[in-house]
């Protein structure tokens, strides 16, 4: 935190000497009037400066306060405004003789105080991490003191400070020595460090609470009903500043700025930073970024719009495909930045064969396809491929991952049931609502019901219910079983509603099968109040009573609905991250209001798109599929070669580790033979992630163990380029006296000829020229071991960044 504050007043120094330009502004309050109701009450005033065509700036660090009656209230250098005492006085600001002033009205400063512990205390310990789980919120506590994590039980935090350790946290006789204080502070060490110092607004909020005899507050005061943020968007430009203000609701229709006890966080550090006083400051790179301010329980979102400060110089128009690049096209145009051309056919044949049935083209198919000139070739390409019995292979092994197909859990038989119904259900083009409501709603014996094989893996209600919301909607509720989620607006209440849907939901043993059982009516409590919770989906209200019969298929109703507004979304945002490398809500499997998409446009748009086409997943592969954004090259241009979100640019992607291995398979030539698997089979095929193997566990195969889109590993590391460089078994398939290499030696006598063999079998294309004069100096310089060279150079290729990454 200190490190990203010390960047943000560097920049904020920056931003001051950009403002000090002689650039023609007019400025503006915000609010204003300002109302102040109670002893100490505060309210922040931010000043906008707008130039003639319409520009606005934040000048709130750069403009200068002062009260025309400081016996009323009090200004600091920000611009924060603190009753005195009851009366009227104004705030006149000045910018560069620019002048504007705030009317500010004091009334009820005389009164006592009302402390309330959950309103006043408890979002102290949230903006300065106490409570959060590396600290004195994690399960055991810290060094004997332990918090709710995230301040979800204001109760128990209370009895914590005041009650535990014989009550020597707090001393209301002498609240500066309060251990509380003390430590908080510095003045006592503190594993914690320093949290604010010594006459701090949270410091004095700290003391005075003390000395007023540490109330916790009356059960009937008014309760925070929502917040929202101040401004909720700007266009900020590179390398500049945007304060921001937080405003919490009541139920008693009162509205506070809370600015100062609220917590922010940055979604997106690279472009916009975030620091504890809500002020942000803007990078170099273009693009958005989304500032999330908490304050108790509520979420709000600023989101800073960040174009290119440089404008496109006139440029060829690429074509627009569909409906896509339109919606593309337009998010790029507002950040200045170009997209790249249209990749060449051979890049489309390998990209799309990978992406697609996870292998690669082979150089018959390479050649055919190199040679056609018929205009539509690329759409008859994919749908070649998706009829392909390796497209329900590979898309059962990416349904297998976040389904959890886990022969440890299951046994061999269930498992493979389980599977059979996933691939099945792809080389079908089930409807995926169709294919969510069978997962939903399996029922009978798992050797003959496959999806029931889920509900032995997940088979907690609670697991089921958080899988599910995690793998068909991209939203994740776990966390929210034991305390409100941190970034969401998911209570308990929301997650408990979605477990009663499970509830009744059983495995049971009869004979020699397992049967998935619904019986029964039982009742979900809430785990704190001890209240029923009746079965309701994420986001609506809750009934009287559970619906009547198996609850999961009210469940399944509500979410393939047309209208709902999470399952078409996610499935959607995950097919594009398929065929992208990263979606338009990144990570796919955390749809919040705080990880917004990054062009929400596209996004409605496709999910549209799939509702109209009846959910048929091949129909929305083939309209990405066939968009100039997917066919644009990976070659940056001047304006793009920092924009990684925002699809101007085909990313570099490594591919999966079963694709890799059967890619390696079938480049040399050889097979490989895995563990009780029957011979010539591809790892894309192998339905167990338990089968041994050390090339699929180095590159990063997932266990299962979660829905979390994240077990699969993309990271590099050492081991892998050393195991593709120097493994015996790698090397073993490019020496194979039947592996292709020898093949190709002993059947083409041309130099020329086996060079582009080679070529268009590892990279799909032919060489360059400057690729086929260095390959044949290699080749005719050892005519004596012709075999071992045509090995050195399949070899060379193997380990090339071209054959390892889809592109």
């Amino acid at each position: 935190m200190r490190r990203t504050n010390a960047v943000v007043g560097l920049f904020v120094v920056m931003a001051g000497r950009l403002l000090a330009a002689d650039v023609p502004m007019t400025i503006r309050a915000d609010p204003e009037a300002i109302f102040l109701v109670g002893p100490e009450a505060t309210q922040s005033i931010l000043v906008n400066g707008q130039t003639p065509e319409g520009k606005i700036s934040d000048l709130t660090h750069a403009a200068r306060y002062q009260s025309t009656n400081t016996a009323v209230c009090m200004v600091d250098e920000r611009g924060r405004v603190r009753s005195v005492a009851n009366g009227e006085a104004a705030i006149a600001i000045d910018y560069r003789g620019q002048r504007s002033h705030v009317k500010v009205t004091v009334r009820e400063s005389d009164k006592l105080k009302a402390w309330h512990f959950e309103d006043d205390i408890e979002p102290i310990f949230s903006r300065f991490g106490c409570n959060n789980s590396g600290c004195h919120g994690k399960a055991e506590g810290q060094n004997g003191f332990k918090l709710s994590v995230f301040g979800f039980d204001a109760a128990a935090d209370y009895a914590a400070i005041l009650k535990e350790a014989r009550g020597r946290r707090v001393f209301t006789s002498a609240p500066e020595q309060s251990l509380l204080l003390r430590k908080a502070s510095g003045r006592v060490a503190h594993g914690g460090g320093t949290r604010f110092a010594v006459g701090s607004e949270p410091y004095e909020t700290l003391r005075r609470w003390i000395a007023a005899g540490s109330p916790f507050g009356r059960d009937d005061a008014p309760k925070l009903t929502g917040i929202r943020i101040e401004p909720g968007q700007r266009v900020l430009g590179m390398r500049k500043t945007q304060q921001l203000r937080v405003v919490a609701r009541y139920s008693d229709q009162r509205e506070a700025d809370v600015t100062s006890r609220a917590k922010f966080q940055s979604n997106n550090d690279g472009l916009a930073l975030a620091n504890v006083d809500g002020l942000v400051t803007t990078l170099d790179i273009p693009g958005e970024a989304a500032i999330m301010a908490t304050f108790l329980n509520e979420v709000a979102v600023f989101r800073a719009f960040v174009p290119r400060q440089e404008i496109l110089p006139a440029g060829p128009l690429l074509p627009q495909f569909n409906f896509i690049d339109q919606h593309v096209d337009r998010k790029l145009a507002s950040l200045n930045v170009r997209p790249s051309a249209v990749c060449d056919d051979a890049t489309y044949l390998r990209r799309i064969t990978l992406d697609l049935i996870g292998a690669l083209p082979t150089a018959i198919e390479a050649r055919r396809f190199l040679a056609d000139t018929r205009s539509d070739k690329r759409a008859r390409l994919v749908d070649g491929l998706m009829l392909r019995p390796e497209f329900a292979d590979y898309w059962a092994l990416k349904w297998s991952d976040v389904l959890r197909v886990d022969r440890s859990l299951l046994g061999h038989e269930h498992a493979y049931a389980y599977y059979r119904w996933i691939r099945e259900s792809m080389k079908s083009n089930k409807p995926l609502d169709r294919f969510a409501r069978e997962l939903i709603t399996a029922e009978g014996p798992l050797r003959e019901n496959g999806p029931a094989g889920f509900y032995k893996v997940a088979r907690k209600p609670g697991e089921a219910a958080s899988s599910l919301s995690q793998t068909l909607l991209g939203v994740r509720i776990a966390c929210a079983e034991c305390h409100h989620h941190p970034y969401d607006r998911w209570s308990q209440n929301d997650y408990y509603g979605m477990v009663a849907f499970f509830a009744p939901v059983s495995v049971k043993s009869q004979g020699q099968s397992d049967w998935l059982i619904v019986n029964g009516n039982p009742q979900t409590l809430h785990p704190r109040t001890g209240k029923p919770v009746v079965a309701h989906a994420l986001g609506q209200a809750m009934p009287a009573d559970n619906p009547i019969g198996d609850r999961r298929h009210a469940l399944a109703d509500w979410m393939t609905a047309a209208d709902n507004q999470y399952f078409a979304r996610n499935m959607a945002n995950r097919l594009w991250a398929h065929l992208f490398g990263r979606g338009i809500v990144e990570p796919v499997d955390d749809v919040r209001a705080t990880n917004p998409p990054s062009n929400p446009e596209l996004l409605n748009a496709l999910a549209r798109s799939l509702v109209e086409a009846k959910f048929d997943m091949r129909h929305l592969l083939r309209l990405i599929a066939l968009s100039r954004t997917y066919q644009t090259t990976a070659e940056p241009n001047e304006s793009n070669a920092r924009d990684e979100q925002y699809f101007s640019r085909t990313l570099l992607r490594r591919v999966e580790a079963e694709v890799l291995l059967d890619m390696v398979c079938q480049v040399t030539g050889v097979p490989e033979k895995f563990r009780g698997v029957t011979t010539g089979a591809r790892a894309v095929q192998l339905w167990d992630s338990k089968v041994n193997h050390y090339f699929l566990k180095q590159f990063g195969r997932p266990e299962r163990t979660s829905a979390c889109e994240c077990e699969r590993n993309h990271e590099p590391n050492v081991a892998q380029v050393l195991h593709l460089l120097n493994s015996p078994e790698i090397h073993a398939k490019l020496a194979h006296d039947d592996g292709l290499a020898a093949r190709v030696h002993r059947e083409i006598d041309d130099d020329a000829k086996l060079i582009e063999e080679l070529y268009l079998t590892y990279l799909s294309r032919m060489p360059s020229e400057n690729e086929r004069r260095l390959t044949l100096e290699y080749l005719r310089g050892r005519k004596d071991r012709r075999r071992r060279a045509v090995e050195d150079v399949a070899w060379a290729l193997l380990n090339s960044v071209e054959f390892r990454f889809n592109h």
